[in-house]
């Protein structure tokens, strides 16, 4: 049993699960939402050395004020903190309280007591460490479209007791209209979704959040671990940028008006802080940053797709682009603000003598380029918008551009600045993503020198890769990706699940696990992943 773990005693898990099992008998969202009193379990995030923020959901026809009760022990005996926080109609009776005064590396139970006496389920967090720290172990999580399957990834995890926090680095739910991804033929039977229009109105989003943290498994995660996390692209709409996003059509509004519902609902429904980006101190081990990478300061992405379709010449006009638009130094990521907050913030880390400076954000920063292979991947009756992008991803390719510019790969000039300033810094720098749904190891370099290493954690239950190439096994694509992008260490392109790392001061350790299916529930792994990393050299080991 992990060493952070050695207080706690496993007959006291068995009972949590007890009690979350019986609250969980709600059929959906829609049931959910018509219910009163606690609907939705618990939750708890933003975890501090002496601070942990405590989430719930208690609906009445009245604002309510609730107790909130924290402990060392589930009988609640001995008090540890808490305080009281109402429930409001005008925050769909969301209830959310940082409970402050607790100590340092420790595991604690907490509740939630309405007047009239009733409980929520208890729930389970713990504090950051201070000082020396031995291990930390992170869970990293993205990408879960309810509709495409099962939430096994969270289960999985959930029966874990060796995880200290977890990480989601976005896409925690999806936007789109009941049928439009997946088409209704794609779906898995009992993962619907509401409302059945695509998200935009502060309803939209309230109800398809209410609809995901229906399901058990996601419930089950919260209630056990914190949660530190921040969105992506598809809690707003898909491929978001500061002013627009291709998810957004004229006659569906302004764009601000938008952001503003989805923001809110996420911070209603998330264990989140009511900041945009943050970090997080592991005692003397690490520090963890969380980037906002979309609507803050994003410039609107390039597409390889666009220029060549425009340009008489495309294969010159690619080549022209990448000399000069590509490279454009004004072109923002972050945002101006943002950017400086997170230099200067790794640089604060290493002078603080912690061991990794650790990014956990959204998008890749390792650099893929399509290879030549990809060009016959598809099969003869691939529908023409995928023709179109193969062919661009090529002709980009050959102009030696990668084929995602909605990742960092996009933005070349925003990751050089911060890639160089991690060195400069003299940082062990480690990036965390999403958002792709397969899984990635990157080694990532700055002006010919290792930069530091990219941990890219497949989707929950969003298909990656492998669902649109038919008749290529994964070790052939896997292969032909490396052959044609030389930062790129290892890949998975056939799998769900989630990944761990594991922080100790002279290594860094990233597990990915591969769960067997997503379209029934199930906890059997089909198979695990390992690679590790030595302080100081900011690239994996070799094998």
């Amino acid at each position: 049993m992990h060493a952070l773990w050695a207080e706690m005693d496993r007959r006291q898990l068995i009972g949590l699960g007890a009690a979350g099992l019986a609250a969980l008998s709600l059929p959906g969202a829609a049931a959910a939402m018509m219910a009163q009193g606690f609907t939705h379990g618990v939750a708890s995030g933003e975890p501090g050395a002496n601070s942990v923020l405590l989430w719930t959901r208690y609906a009445a026809p009245s604002d309510t004020m609730l107790i909130a009760e924290m402990s060392e022990t589930p009988d609640f005996l001995r008090i540890a903190g808490g305080g009281e926080v109402a429930a409001t109609g005008e925050r769909d009776h969301i209830a959310k309280i940082v409970v402050d005064g607790l100590q340092p590396g420790r595991w604690y139970f907490y509740r939630f007591i309405a007047p009239d006496g009733t409980r929520s389920v208890t729930g389970r967090t713990r504090t950051l460490p201070a000082g020396p720290t031995a291990a930390f172990r992170l869970a990293l999580f993205s990408c879960a479209n309810m509709p495409f399957g099962w939430f096994n990834a969270y289960a999985h995890a959930a029966a874990r007791a060796d995880i200290d926090l977890v990480v989601h680095a976005g896409d925690y739910l999806y936007e789109y209209r009941v049928g439009q991804y997946p088409a209704l033929r794609e779906a898995v039977p009992g993962r619907s979704v509401q409302p059945d229009q695509e998200l935009v109105a502060l309803a939209d989003y309230r109800l398809r959040y209410a609809a995901y943290r229906a399901d058990h498994d996601l419930q089950r995660l919260h209630q056990l671990f914190p949660m530190i996390a921040q969105w992506d692209d598809h809690e707003f709409a898909n491929d978001a940028w500061r002013d627009g996003a291709e998810n957004h059509q004229p006659d569906e509004g302004e764009w601000s008006a938008r952001v503003a519902a989805a923001e809110r609902a996420y911070r209603e429904w998330m264990p989140v802080a009511d900041m945009r980006w943050r970090h997080y101190e592991i005692g003397d081990l690490a520090t963890i940053y969380l980037p906002e990478t979309r609507i803050s300061g994003r410039d609107e992405p390039f597409s390889i797709g666009r220029i060549a379709r425009d340009a008489s010449d495309p294969a010159s006009a690619l080549r022209e682009f990448g000399d000069t638009q590509y490279r454009d130094a004004a072109r923002q990521m972050l945002g101006v603000q943002q950017e400086k907050w997170l230099t200067e913030a790794i640089g604060t880390s290493v002078r603080a003598g912690k061991y990794w400076q650790v990014c956990a954000q959204q998008v890749l920063m390792g650099t893929i380029f399509s290879p030549p292979e990809s060009a016959n991947w598809f099969g003869a009756n691939a529908p023409d918008y995928v023709v179109e992008r193969i062919k661009a991803a090529q002709l980009g390719a050959a102009a030696g551009l990668p084929f995602n510019f909605d990742a960092w790969d996009g933005y070349p000039a925003a990751r050089a600045r911060l890639l160089g300033a991690a060195q400069q810094a003299g940082a062990n720098f480690v990036s965390l993503a999403g958002d792709s749904h397969n899984g990635w190891a990157f080694d990532l370099a700055h002006d010919g020198r290792p930069a530091g290493i990219e941990v890219g954690g497949h989707s929950i239950s969003s298909p990656g890769i492998e669902a649109a190439v038919k008749g290529v096994s994964d070790a052939d694509r896997v292969a032909a990706l490396r052959r044609a992008s030389p930062q790129l260490r290892w890949a998975n392109t056939e799998r769900r699940g989630y990944t761990t790392i594991l922080l100790t001061p002279e290594i860094l350790t990233a597990t990915w696990h591969f769960l067997s299916t997503v379209q029934e529930r199930s906890l059997v792994l089909a198979g695990m992943h390992s690679m590790a990393v030595q302080r100081g050299r900011n690239a994996y080991d070799a094998g």
